[in-house]
């Protein structure tokens, strides 16, 4: 063999052990570098979603009714962080109702927009004929309505809709005082006591598996609750809770809440309302018992 042939021989054995080097180092030969790996989703581009906004916070007429604005929080930064905010009809204009929807695009869903404050922004709808006394609902949970409202503006309902039950012994105002006291949703209404300006209401709710089948073991376990009220004029208002038969817990917070309507009640069963007293602090072993034999 030539020297050049030996020469050629000897390069690339050296190539083949720098190589092996980088391998043990690099994690291989080419362009891989050492260190972590920046993701696609570090890198790429700052894709772009479709959101609603996470506040409606307005709505006002304008054009003899024929248009509504809405006013909503949308996302704000140092770069621009909306396009194509609008509202748009999801269904025919029905005899007392309009429904909308309020969308826009935006990068604020990834950290690198910037896109971290809010601002108001303003969208508008144009109706097939005039709002008159409709209802209109965004988004499926926000209504509003002209009735009780200074023209152009519309009024924001509330929880319980755009004309809340009369405060009562009715089952629409015991469903507002259920509200009242945040009880969870599918509770059931155990029983009540009710005069009009007094309430009493025990309420229960299911725990455990859902089950279609409620003798089955394990698939009627249920906690509750007992709550006192006091009709005012806007809605039945929580006095007190309590599990205690009688009157006593009320009548402590509430003395003209009437006898007749608290004298006959029961405890309420320790399955319904179990009490959870604190755990007591663990005893510090005695000398004795660390003590050496």
């Amino acid at each position: 063999m030539g020297s050049a042939g030996r020469r050629d021989g000897r390069g690339a054995v050296v190539g083949a052990v720098l190589c092996v080097v980088a391998v043990l180092l690099l994690g291989g030969c080419g362009t891989q570098v050492a260190g972590p790996r920046a993701s696609p989703s570090a890198t790429g581009p700052i894709p772009w979603t479709v959101f609603e906004p996470s506040e409606v916070t307005g709505a006002r007429l304008a054009d003899g009714g024929r248009t509504v604005l809405f006013d909503a929080q949308v996302p704000s930064g140092a770069r621009p962080c909306v396009r194509d905010f609008k509202a748009v009809l999801t269904d025919p204009v029905q005899k007392d109702l309009v429904r909308v929807q309020l969308t826009f695009s935006s990068p604020s869903g990834d950290r690198r927009s910037g896109c971290d404050k809010e601002r108001s922004a303003t969208a508008r709808v144009r109706l097939p004929v005039a709002l008159g006394s409709r209802e209109v609902v965004v988004d499926d949970y926000v209504q509003f309505t002209a009735g009780g409202a200074k023209a152009p503006a519309l009024r924001l309902c509330g929880k319980l809709g755009c004309t809340p039950p009369a405060t009562g012994c009715t089952d629409a105002s015991y469903d507002q005082a259920l509200m009242a006291v945040d009880a969870p949703e599918h509770t059931y209404r155990d029983s009540q006591e009710c005069d009009g300006k007094w309430l009493v209401m025990d309420f229960s709710w299911r725990t455990g598996p859902a089950c279609g089948d409620d003798s089955a073991p394990g698939c009627s376990s249920r906690l509750g609750d007992r709550w006192f009220f006091r009709a005012e004029k806007s809605a039945w208002v929580p006095i007190v809770e309590g599990a205690a038969g009688g009157c006593r817990v009320v009548q402590r917070r509430a003395p003209a809440f009437p006898a007749s309507l608290c004298s006959g009640l029961a405890p309420l069963s320790a399955s319904l309302h179990p009490s959870y007293p604190p755990v007591s602090a663990s005893p510090s072993p005695s000398p004795s018992s660390s003590g050496r034999s």
